[in-house]
């Protein structure tokens, strides 16, 4: 790889003083570097527009945290960019690097030595119904979490796959994860932890009123769906579909969410290390985050 754009959390690395020394470590090393332009939505979100990305970048730089590389993710997942992450946050399954290594990231990315590992994403719609009309939602690196809105003390939702009626639940909500983002709400929520390269899709009930609800793990083949019932205190919205902590559509009783694999997937370079030795680093530092 010889040429690098960089995506910074401006929020994290204040001045742009962490990135002006990437962009040094890179131009000594021989690599080409640019930083990438940062754009706001109507929301004040930020994202980087793929389409002012030159088309012979090599890979991205993220430095942020996780929530930064979920960002550049969604971005950049259409045109097929590898992205590596530098931690400048706190605990992250994502990031590949910590700050303090840098340049030792730097010399191995312009040296070639590392893999790049694809990421399975989650194609997220929900279907047309009586009264909304049909929505694609973002493709979920992480997850997808449904919850309970407003003054709901608890949600009703009956999980399908395939069509088929698997169970119903009644408690706090229900997340559909990605390999990937089973390190982070997913394992918050006492669902198993997979190998971030696996091809599956994991249903996790969050605080579930029944001592008998258990995570289950489909394949990445199958449809899951997800309907909202109806509660006892009915209102108008009685959950929120969230993707990825970031993209947020509200729902309403007998609405329905589809998941299943995307046809767009995330590419992470990675440098050396299998992914339990930082579960283990991970694990024994803090507290889980996706």
């Amino acid at each position: 790889m010889k040429k690098f754009g960089i995506i910074t959390n401006r929020d994290k690395d204040e001045g742009l003083a962490v990135t002006g020394r990437l962009q040094e470590l890179l131009r000594a090393a021989g690599a080409e570097c640019f930083l990438a332009p940062g754009r706001r939505r109507g929301d004040g979100s930020p994202y980087t527009p793929t389409e002012e990305l030159p088309a012979d970048t090599d890979g991205l730089i993220v430095l942020g945290g996780d929530g930064t590389l979920l960002q550049a993710a969604h971005d950049v997942a259409s045109r097929g960019i590898p992205l590596l992450g530098i931690n400048l946050g706190t605990l992250g399954f994502l990031a590949e690097t910590e700050l303090s290594g840098m340049q030792e990231a730097v010399r191995r990315l312009v040296a070639g030595q590392f893999e790049i590992e694809d990421h399975m994403m989650l194609s997220v719609r929900r279907p047309a119904g009586p009264e909304a009309a049909g929505e694609s939602l973002p493709d979920a690196l992480n997850d997808l979490v449904i919850t309970r809105s407003g003054f709901s003390r608890l949600i009703a939702v009956g999980v399908y796959i395939n069509g088929e009626l698997v169970n119903n639940y009644r408690g706090d909500g229900v997340i559909i994860s990605t390999p990937t983002g089973s390190t982070g709400y997913n394992l918050s929520a006492g669902g198993p932890i997979v190998s971030p390269v696996s091809r599956l899709i994991v249903i996790t009930p969050i605080c579930p009123h029944s001592l008998n609800a258990r995570s289950i793990v489909v394949s990445d083949e199958d449809v899951v769906s997800i309907r909202i019932r109806k509660s006892k205190k009915t209102q108008e919205e009685e959950a929120i579909a969230t993707v990825d902590g970031s993209y947020a559509v509200n729902l309403r009783a007998e609405d329905c969410v589809e998941v299943c694999r995307a046809a767009n997937m995330t590419k992470l370079i990675r440098l050396g290390g299998s992914f339990y030795q930082v579960l283990r680093l991970k694990l024994d530092g803090g507290t889980a985050g996706g």
